[in-house]
């Protein structure tokens, strides 16, 4: 097999088979092989019976489909679209018609050339959100950066494709909390990036609203940087450092001038100062620690329910 599209659906029932029709259009002639590997991620809709009537209906094509027992998430989707797929190349593309596959031809063509690469990864030419949205996706880009061990594009989609060799190497991290764009960048290979213009999503809506965009940045930040444990060391320090030298001044000002110790007011202010930024810092440790507990205990990460395969 040449190429593997790994298609992750959550909700989109009436975008699986317009999909299937267009990629069939756009790799008419093409002399490869290539097959589907849909992962239904615990819908709720009508998605795994059209993805059930695709596979039945159409017997010319290499359709496999991975139903999962319930809403696991994109990453694990990924994941799981990765470990049964079969191709040369992978590809990472979303069902709602946003990218298409035209595109993927496009990073084939470039594997298939320039032997230097390993991955060719599509970012948006021109992004279609608010401002908003745009100043917090750059200031998350500048922060983990910043912060983590690994440099990630800004911009940078889950919308790539790659060679086997990434796809092993992947599937080697074995990790429960999966930040995908981080984990493309820690296992290294060479990365082409090219621009690509996001279409209009045919049907439904996005899976990805601002809070859940908020976590999953947090997520990404806590995978991939330990920097947040000193942050709350640095904080601790900084804070006994001021505290010293206020008492100091305190002090000095009632033994050499006779001012009165500040009252009730100050007091109060400096204990709620010193609890929020201890509770600020245990709130970071207790993140760690969550991710820890979790991963300890070694849960699968993601359980199929049902898997249709050729």
């Amino acid at each position: 097999m040449k190429l593997s599209l790994v298609v992750p659906c959550y909700n989109e029932q009436d975008n699986v088979e317009l999909f299937y029709e267009e990629t069939v259009k756009a790799f008419k002639g093409k002399d490869f092989d290539y097959e589907f590997v849909f992962v239904n991620d615990g819908s709720r809709d009508k998605t795994l019976e059209k993805l059930k009537k695709l596979y039945n209906e159409k017997t010319e094509s290499n359709i496999t489909v991975v139903s999962f027992s319930r809403n696991f998430g994109k990453e694990s989707a990924i994941y799981a679209g990765i470990k049964n797929s079969t191709g040369d190349y992978i590809s990472l593309i979303d069902a709602d018609m946003q990218q298409r596959p035209e595109v993927v031809l496009e990073m084939m063509d470039i594997l298939e050339n320039e032997y230097e690469y390993d991955c060719v990864a599509a970012y948006q030419a021109k992004r279609k959100e608010n401002s908003v949205m745009k100043g917090f996706k750059s200031a998350f880009y500048k922060l983990i950066n910043m912060l983590s061990e690994v440099e990630l594009h800004a911009d940078a989609s889950d919308f790539r494709t790659f060679t086997r060799g990434v796809a092993d190497s992947i599937l080697e991290m074995g990790e429960y909390h999966r930040f995908s764009k981080g984990i493309f960048s820690w296992i290294g290979f060479n990365t082409k990036y090219i621009p690509y213009e996001v279409q209009e999503r045919n049907a439904g809506e996005t899976k990805w609203s601002f809070t859940k965009l908020v976590r999953y940045a947090f997520e990404g930040i806590s995978a991939f940087s330990t920097k947040p444990l000193k942050l709350a060391t640095y904080i601790g320090i900084t804070a006994s450092f001021a505290a010293i030298i206020y008492l100091i001044v305190v002090v000095f000002k009632r033994i050499f001038f006779g001012d009165p110790v500040s009252g009730y007011a100050t007091i109060v202010g400096l204990i709620l100062l010193l609890g929020g930024i201890q509770l600020f810092c245990i709130g970071i440790i207790g993140s760690y620690l969550a991710k820890t507990y979790v991963q300890s205990k070694n849960r699968p990460i993601y359980i199929a329910k049902e898997i249709l395969k050729r």
